[in-house]
Parts: structure tokens; sequence; C-alpha cells
């Protein structure tokens, strides 16, 4: 009767047994997965945590410069700033030069010549790239070809931040486009699939722009002259002053003069018909007075 009893203790007590050893074995493997994932995610925060270090140490640095100065000639100055630029490995994107008329005035000279006397302002406006590390050593050059630097500035901007922001915003962005998440449902419309896209590339191109902003420095020059009294000997366009020599002017009075009395001379002649017409009209006239004065002689 106790054995008996006895057989189904042994049996429970046994079935605790190994379901305790179970739980066990099964709570080991759980801590063993739960600790493998936190190495995972440990290793996953490490390795962006030293991505996000090491663009944090490459530093987004974008150099500027601006020069406003004087020198002895403007177009000279622009051709040796153009060789500078070409042998600094840089581009000239921008060149402009102005020359702006004053105060003019006009000498006669001849009587069909003008001595014309202005004064000019020229002025010129550059724009060019160099690479960063040549930015100090143009600027510097480019002050000695001035005779006196009205303005200078230099300038660097810190663009690491933004850089980074930008990158860890596409970063993101990738991540969440590798995993399907689309986030909303309306990115199945193509319209606003193509928008999503298109925001991703202004991202990118905005990260090139800077890449291209620290390889290469933009400097703005502008630059000017002394006013230039500019002489030049043009032709008189008042036609009323052209006019022959003296001299040839005299002769050809003369032969002009004869001209016009044998002109006169051919017309007196061709007039001869008035002098017969006009000496008989005078004898009529002088035959009539003498017989009236006759007549009245004999009345008396």
């Amino acid at each position: 009767m106790k054995t008996k009893i006895l057989i189904p203790l042994a049996g429970v007590a046994l079935f605790c047994a190994c379901k305790g050893a179970g739980s066990g074995s099964e709570s080991a493997d759980t801590v063993g997965v739960v600790q493998k994932t936190e190495k995972v995610i440990e290793s996953k925060a490490t390795s962006k945590n030293a991505t996000d270090t090491a663009l944090l140490a490459t530093q987004k640095l974008v150099k500027t410069a601006s020069m406003h100065f004087k020198v002895k000639d403007v177009q000279q100055t622009s051709d040796r700033i153009a060789a500078l630029t070409a042998s600094s490995n840089g581009t000239v994107m921008y060149h402009t030069i102005n020359s702006v008329a004053g105060d003019s005035t006009t000498i006669r000279k001849t009587d069909d010549s003008l001595l014309k006397i202005t004064v000019y302002n020229s002025t010129a406006d550059m724009t060019v790239r160099i690479p960063s590390a040549n930015v100090e050593s143009f600027v510097t050059q480019v002050a000695q070809m001035g005779m006196v630097v009205n303005s200078l500035k230099f300038e660097i901007n810190d663009k690491t931040y933004d850089y980074l922001s930008t990158r860890l915003k596409l970063k993101n962005q990738q991540e969440r486009k590798d995993n399907g998440e689309s986030g909303s449902a309306n990115l199945k419309d193509p319209d606003n699939l193509l928008n999503y896209k298109n925001h991703i590339v202004d991202q990118q191109i905005s990260n090139l722009k800077t890449d291209d902003s620290v390889k290469n420095a933009v400097i703005a020059l502008s630059f000017y002259e002394n006013n230039v009294v500019h002489k030049e000997l043009i032709a008189n366009p008042d036609l009323s002053a052209y006019n022959l020599p003296v001299s040839t002017r005299m002769g050809t009075s003369f032969k002009t003069g004869w001209s016009v009395f044998i002109d006169i001379m051919v017309e007196l002649a061709n007039l001869w018909v008035l002098a017969p017409v006009g000496g008989l009209v005078w004898f009529v006239v002088w035959y009539f007075n003498r017989r009236k004065k006759a007549v009245e002689v004999v009345k008396s």
C-alpha cells in the first residue's frame, strides 16, 4: 500500500524536476539571444558613431574673399590676374571691363578736322575660383598688383554640421527605403513618389555643391584706375567748313567772273535786234518833237 502511494509521488516529483530543468534551459537560451541582440545593436551604434565622428573630423570649410583696389592700368591688371588664375589651377568665372566717358571738349584744328579731348573712367570686375589651398597666396599676389587696396575681406564659413545633417537625413531615408517602410500610403502615388525622390536628389546635390565649395574658393575682385585723358583727331561733321584753299578759290573766282562776263556778252549779242528798234523809236520821237516845235513857231 505504501509502495503504491510512493510511485505517484515520485512521478510528480520527477515531472516537476524535468519542467524546472526545461524552464531553466529556455531561460538560458532567451538570455543568450538578448545578449547577442544587444551586442549587434551596440556594434551598429558604435559603427554609426564612428562614421559620424569621421564626418565631424573632416571639416567642411568654405572660403570666400573679396577685394576692391586701385591699379595703374585696368587692362594690364586684368590680363595679369587671368594668368595668375590659370597658374593657380583656377578658373575665371566672370570678367567685365567698363569705360565711362566723362567731360569732353573739341578744339578746331583745321577747317575739316577737330581735336576731341575726353576724360574716361575705367573699371573692371572679375570673379575667379581658386583651389582653397591656394587662396591666401593668390589674394596676396593680387593685392601686390594694386596701388591702393581700398577694402579686403576674407571669410571662412563652417558647413560641417549642415553637411552632416544632410548626410544623416539621406542615410535615414535610404534605411527607410531599404526596410520597405513607405511611412504613408500616399507614396504609392506616382507624383508623390517622384517628389520624394526629387527631394533626395536635392539633398545630394546640396552636399555636392558644398564639397565643390570646400575644394574651390570664390574670390570677387573689383578694381579701377585714375581718370584717363584721351585725345583723338576726328573729321569735322560740319560740311559748311569744308572749303578749298584761298589761292585755289581766288583762281576759281577769276575764271568764274570771266565766264559770267562772256555769258553776259553772249546774251547781249542775242539782243542785237533791240538796237535798230530802239534807234527807230528814237528817230520817230525826235521827228514828231521837231515837227511839233516847227508848227508852234509858225503859229506864233
